[in-house]
């Protein structure tokens, strides 16, 4: 089977991420429980006539989609595979409150067409006019991991050259405090610098659209390799480790081979146990990440982690504001991603530098 690659990458999240010259040399501290992602400049990419009409999830999607085959020279993907959580929260909070007020009656459909999970992809297809294989994944926090292993399947297979892979969530009012009232979101505010200090229930949330451009072929300004990617419904915390290593054996590697591990901490006092496991484990002696005190938890929020391995690989630094500890590194190599929202829906993707 041929390999993947990875030739692009795009991210719209609350930090300074658009540019692709930088990474994270301006990192945005947060004093909050909700983050918002930071908004380029639209009409840059879209006619403001067409953006007055899109939800923030929607234009994300595009302007991130479109800086994705900029960067690597690719104006029309054989397809589109898009991995969202909720979908477009503000159309369908919309469309609900319109049913509420209007009794029912005299409802018109642009917003339920609007809110429904496959809308991004579709406005990418549109504006791109690609006729290709276009589909969503709505599968909670695996949502993003689901799209990226189709591309990898389709792509090793020879199915397509070239792929768009994202994960897009935006976030919604009315959901966002439905969220408060569940105890989902926490209660009290908190610094992102001590966001695994909070030992409280619950995760500071947030929103982004993170997209990739993968492909078959290997060029020179390709970021890494993507080696191989699982998913766990269910995965109890005594058949973590044993899984994990059985996840880098079927890779002919060990758990030394690997440089790096980017963890999903979000805070949850409940559930980040789960990658304890692992740092205080068997990772004890790699250099540890993590990202969700900077973009904030969401479903798809892992694209934004499978963002920052990437942008680590290809640059080989790593910046101060996502180390977990302080072990020294001599270079990047191997990069294993480990996520899991509640303890459910688990999630490993292994990278290789190019």
């Amino acid at each position: 089977m041929k390999p993947v690659y990875i030739h692009s990458i795009a991210s719209i999240s609350a930090q300074h991420t658009v540019d692709e010259s930088v990474f994270l040399d301006q990192v945005e501290s947060y004093e909050d429980n909700v983050l918002q992602a930071i908004d380029p400049e639209y009409k840059n990419f879209i006619p403001r006539t067409a953006a007055r009409r899109m939800s923030k999830g929607v234009k994300m999607g595009i302007v991130a989609s479109k800086l994705a085959l900029s960067r690597a020279g690719v104006e029309v993907p054989d397809a589109i595979i898009t991995g969202t959580g909720l979908g477009c929260l503000k159309d369908s909070e919309k469309f609900v409150s319109a049913i509420i007020d209007n009794k029912e009656q005299f409802l018109t459909p642009t917003s339920f067409i609007q809110s429904t999970h496959n809308t991004v992809g579709g406005q990418i297809a549109l504006e791109l006019q690609c006729k290709g294989y276009n589909f969503t994944y709505v599968q909670a926090s695996v949502s993003f991991e689901s799209a990226l292993l189709d591309a990898e399947l389709q792509l090793k297979t020879d199915e397509a050259s070239n792929i768009l892979v994202g994960g897009i969530d935006e976030l919604g009012d009315h959901t966002t405090e439905l969220f408060k009232v569940a105890k989902l979101i926490k209660s009290e505010k908190v610094s992102s610098e001590a966001l695994l200090e909070s030992k409280t229930k619950g995760v500071v949330y947030g929103e982004g659209a993170n997209f990739f451009l993968l492909c078959n072929e290997k060029s020179e300004n390709c970021y890494s390799e993507l080696i191989d990617t699982a998913i766990f419904n269910t995965l109890e915390k005594e058949e973590l480790t044993s899984e994990l290593q059985e996840f880098l054996k079927n890779n002919q590697l060990s758990v030394d081979e690997i440089d790096a591990i980017i963890c999903g901490y979000n805070g949850d006092v409940q559930f980040d146990d789960y990658y304890e496991l692992l740092t205080d484990g068997v990772f004890a002696q790699t250099q540890q990440v993590y990202y969700k005190h900077l973009s904030g938890e969401y479903h798809s929020s892992s694209a934004f982690g499978f963002w920052l391995a990437n942008k680590i690989l290809k640059t080989q630094t790593l910046p101060k504001a996502v180390k977990l500890n302080q072990v020294k590194d001599s270079g990047f190599e191997f990069i294993l991603l480990y996520n899991q929202y509640m303890g459910e829906n688990h999630s490993f993707t292994l990278l290789r530098k190019c």
